[in-house]
């Protein structure tokens, strides 16, 4: 917004006298754009119209809607909240301002007018609405530029992760679609289990965003294990399932040098550290790398527990066919308050049919 120079700033003048309209509009028009209004009415009638004042001057006294009336009605509306009132009236000058400024007004002055001063308080006033104008329009710049800055943070983030995943994908006999599935299933667990009160105070619509955009990340600590036990066709021997287990430890360890690199704190890379760190945790403390144990567990990691096995097991592996979905869901069920948190089970079986159909949507292709 440019800066209105005098002759482009609009001045309403409302007093149902005659006499005193003309000595204002007398003292005011060789710099203002000029309105007049001979009473309250008439005033809102203006207002209601496209073109806005930039200033009013009020009379307080007149008949009908008086000039607190007017005054308060404008304070009211959004639309005209904003525009400077001043009011201008023979009344006592105390009683007179203090009711003034609580109706609304930003100043007072007293008739008969004293010309210099109405110059000066007119020319204040136009000049701090036009400051004020002038800070709004560069704040909505401002928010505009970081909301962009903002977007693209995010899309850079959004795309490291698809990187990152991508790199680990490679290495893996597993598919991208199995990350997509993966991450979705953490998603529908997360939106079903915000609806019971131990848990919707924790998962609010920007953590279960977060944990949606993490969990690609789950297994990047892959890119770590030799191809030889990585990409070993059969059974892992028990030496070689030790080295693969490091996985998880090697994504946590990665990740949390990434967050202590950041000189503040990260919501996105602690998510990322539970889930790479904690997706192998079992609930009765027999899982991997800490031993963890129940609540102990971070509860992005237990999502992303069941949402990794109840993939792993529906998905064709060089060292294992497909399970049907229904052999997948018993199997979760039988292990339900040993290797999984009973809660994230049940939100799986109240969410089955979502289940299935994210698996549909993603399938491998044959």
């Amino acid at each position: 917004m440019s800066e209105k120079s005098g002759l482009q700033q609009r001045i309403l003048i409302v007093d149902d006298e005659p006499m005193n309209v003309k000595v204002l509009v007398d003292l005011l028009r060789p710099n203002y754009r000029l309105q007049a209004a001979r009473n309250g009415q008439q005033a809102l009638a203006l207002l209601a119209e496209d073109n806005l004042p930039d200033l009013i001057l009020l009379d307080w006294m007149m008949p009908g809607l008086d000039g607190p009336g007017v005054c308060r009605q404008l304070k009211a509306s959004p639309r005209t909240r904003e525009i400077p009132v001043i009011f201008v009236t023979a009344l006592g000058h105390d009683e007179a301002e203090v009711r003034a400024l609580e109706a609304g007004a930003v100043d007072f002055i007293s008739k008969p007018i004293v010309p210099p001063v109405v110059l000066a308080r007119v020319r204040t006033h136009l000049a701090l609405q036009q400051a004020r104008q002038t800070l709004e329009q560069q704040n909505r710049h401002l928010e505009k530029r970081v909301e962009e800055r903002s977007r693209e943070v995010i899309e850079t983030r959004d795309m490291t992760i698809r990187a990152l995943a991508s790199l680990a994908e490679t290495r893996d006999n597993e598919t991208g679609n199995h990350i997509r599935r993966t991450q979705h299933y953490v998603r529908a667990l997360a939106e079903h289990l915000r609806t019971i009160p131990p848990y919707s105070d924790e998962l609010d619509d920007v953590t279960i965003e977060l944990l949606f955009k993490s969990a690609p990340l789950h297994d990047i600590g892959k890119v770590g294990i030799p191809d030889a036990i990585l990409l070993k066709p059969g059974k892992l021997t028990a030496a070689e399932f030790e080295v693969m287990k490091t996985h998880a430890q090697l994504g946590r360890n990665a990740l949390l040098q990434a967050e202590d690199n950041q000189m503040i704190s990260n919501s996105f890379l602690r998510y990322a550290c539970e889930i790479a760190g904690g997706h192998h945790e079992k609930w009765d403390g027999s899982g991997y790398p800490q031993g963890l144990s129940g609540a102990a567990i971070p509860l992005s990691a237990r999502l992303m527990a069941v949402a990794d096995v109840y993939d792993a097991l529906i998905s064709k592996r060089v060292y294992k066919p497909a399970f049907p979905h229904e052999q997948a869901m018993r199997m979760i069920v039988e292990q339900s308050g040993t290797h999984f948190d009973p809660q994230v089970v049940t939100a799986l079986l109240a969410i089955e049919d979502q289940i299935r159909s994210i698996a549909a949507r993603y399938r491998d292709d044959s």
